[in-house]
């Protein structure tokens, strides 16, 4: 792009250039419910009744399964994943072991994610590359969409995410520290 004497310029886009930057301690104090994600605040949509249907019977049935095992892990809703002093994402459900007091702040072993329109390109894109990044074993995307009911996993393998699965006609096994947790979609979509 040339100036008005001629020269080259180079412009990064306004938008980009007057991005804002945020920390976690300045969202906490916001109204509303907010992620942020390296600095910028994405607000978060009220989830539907659906929604809200998928994640607790994917609860009852990953409890179920974590009791059979007898290992030290919960299944956590709606909770804020702390990653960093400037991100922060709100899961829908995980599975995380070991000891948990007031926040999350260490990596869980399995994200679940519900899709709903508004929140493709976050659950499909930008949460996929920071769970990858973070090192969260396994991912799912469940899509409760009335023309395509799936699920989509994702395991981590070097570094990785791999797709290891697609359908709701199917269960799936995960290999949670030796034990194997069971999930039959066709229960929880």
């Amino acid at each position: 792009m040339q100036n008005k004497q001629g020269k080259q310029e180079s412009y990064m886009g306004l938008a980009d250039k007057y991005l804002p930057y945020y920390t976690v301690e300045e969202r906490n104090k916001w109204q509303g419910d907010w992620e942020l994600i390296e600095g910028v605040p994405y607000a978060l949509a009220s989830p539907s009744v659906e929604h809200q249907r998928i994640v607790r019977n994917l609860i009852v049935e990953l409890d179920k399964e974590i009791k059979k095992c007898g290992i030290k892990c919960e299944v956590i809703p709606d909770i804020d994943y702390y990653i960093s002093e400037d991100t922060v994402v709100r899961t829908d459900v995980i599975v995380i072991c070991g000891n948990i007091r007031e926040k999350v702040a260490t990596t869980p072993q399995i994200i679940f994610e519900v899709v709903s329109p508004s929140s493709v390109k976050m659950d499909e894109h930008i949460k996929y590359k920071l769970y990858e990044r973070e090192g969260v074993e396994y991912y799912c995307l469940i899509y409760p969409f009335e023309d395509r009911k799936h699920v989509k996993i994702y395991h981590l393998e070097n570094n990785r995410y791999n797709k290891v699965f697609e359908t709701i006609e199917e269960s799936f096994e995960f290999n949670l520290n030796g034990c194997k947790l069971r999930v039959e979609f066709s229960k929880i979509l």
